[in-house]
């Protein structure tokens, strides 16, 4: 894992889309508030590293915004960029449970904002305060949060675990490194948190000596703590996306409490797992010693667990939701949709009285991610439209395919 300052330069990679405005002042122009955008800090705003880019988004269907996903990279690769703002699963999860997006590119040294106190954390709020400021939403800035980091980045993860574990509603460590061997105050044994270290590739920086200590420091506090070891992927590849966002919503259906206070797991409602069965059970009637068992939320995210323990990717069981508003204009065949927030959005089918006529994307996925850092590809994701074949109609209908397969029911649009 290099520790490398990249040079500023790099930026000029970042992403120019996904209706992006970049805010570098006070004076800068309102965007829409449901658009992604960028902010960068820089100078005395960002004493710790060269700059920061900050991807974020805000859903304009949020009355008031309740948390936060953050998410962080590892070591020297913020030279991807930023991309989860625009992501299209990711957005799909926000609106469902009045979430904002951020996702940090920090070009400086990991070893230095690998430590939030060492400055990471105060520019995660003051880039906050400022899109709160922008998009009316000043709540933002003291929203809890969900939180995931990948190698350098997963350290950041148990370091904020460490230092605000009070924000936390709940955490992934991707690899996570160093091994810090803390302890912790006590909010943080309440904070459900899965570890993921991998096989070949991963002996460095002690990562998986971080995931296993970790887990069973905090699972010797009884606090809700997961691991997973995909031996069959390596610590720059893995679907930890699969996991994560059942993970994340079964955190927040009982963490996250209408008065915007975190409560406790209820543990009538949690389960238990055993990395080397895979069995998993009730914790209310288990009986034995918990301390090696993985510690889940509830059942559904236990199912989930168990399948990406044991296969590396958790599949998506559900149907995705079907498109919606569909419009002809100037020729083209518009539509709505919501990503499938388990799976995403493969491909749009599109039908003309009842008989296929084409796909969207022509070709390959509307949008994934890559195995690597969890970057949506493309970032900008294709129009929803398609241009009509000629001749008359009478009904055009289209389905959505997510990226395990599933189709939903059609949306029609009559004469």
């Amino acid at each position: 894992m290099k520790r490398l300052l990249l040079i500023a330069a790099i930026g000029a990679a970042l992403l120019t889309g996904c209706r992006t405005a970049r805010v570098r002042s006070a004076a800068a122009p309102l965007p829409p508030a449901d658009t992604a955008f960028t902010i960068t800090l820089i100078g005395e705003e960002c004493k710790f590293a060269d700059h920061v880019d900050y991807g974020i988004y805000v859903p304009s269907t949020a009355e008031q915004i309740r948390g936060v996903m953050v998410f962080q990279h590892g070591c020297s690769q913020e030279e991807f960029g930023i991309s989860r703002h625009c992501d299209v699963q990711y957005q799909a999860l926000a609106r469902k449970w009045d979430l904002a997006i951020i996702e940090a590119a920090i070009y400086g040294l990991c070893d230095v904002w690998a430590y939030p106190e060492n400055g990471s954390y105060k520019s995660l709020l003051l880039a906050l305060t400022k899109a709160g400021a922008k998009t009316g939403h000043p709540e933002l800035a003291g929203a809890p949060f969900l939180v995931w980091g990948h190698s350098g980045g997963g350290f950041w993860v148990l370091s904020m675990l460490h230092e605000h574990p009070e924000r936390i509603i709940a955490a992934i460590a991707y690899s996570a490194a160093w091994d810090p061997q803390w302890s912790y105050a006590p909010e943080a044994y309440d904070v459900p948190i899965l570890f993921r270290h991998a096989g070949p590739g991963e002996g460095a920086d002690n990562i998986p000596a971080t995931a296993r200590h970790s887990f069973a420091h905090l699972r010797a506090h009884d606090a809700p703590a997961s691991i997973a070891y995909t031996k069959g992927e390596n610590h720059n590849h893995s679907h930890i996306r699969s996991i994560t966002i059942p993970f994340w919503e079964a955190a927040l259906q009982q963490r996250l409490a209408a008065d915007g206070s975190l409560q406790p797991l209820d543990r009538d409602l949690t389960y238990l797992a055993d990395t080397l069965t895979f069995n998993i059970y009730k914790e209310s009637d288990f009986r034995g010693d918990k301390s090696g068992l993985c510690l889940l939320p509830d059942y559904t995210s236990a199912v989930a667990w168990r399948e990406y323990a044991s296969k590396c990717k958790y599949t998506d069981p559900s149907a995705p939701p079907a498109p919606y508003d569909l419009r002809v204009e100037d020729g083209q065949l518009r539509w709505k949709a919501d990503a499938d927030i388990e799976s995403g959005i493969y491909c749009f089918n599109i039908y003309k009285d009842g008989q296929p006529v084409g796909r969207v994307p022509e070709n390959g996925c509307y949008q994934t991610y890559d195995t690597n850092g969890d970057q949506a590809r493309p970032v900008i994701p294709p129009a929803m439209e398609f241009r009509l074949p000629a001749g008359d109609w009478k009904e055009l209908a289209v389905e959505m395919v997510n990226r395990d397969g599933l189709i939903s029911e059609k949306a029609v649009l009559r004469r």
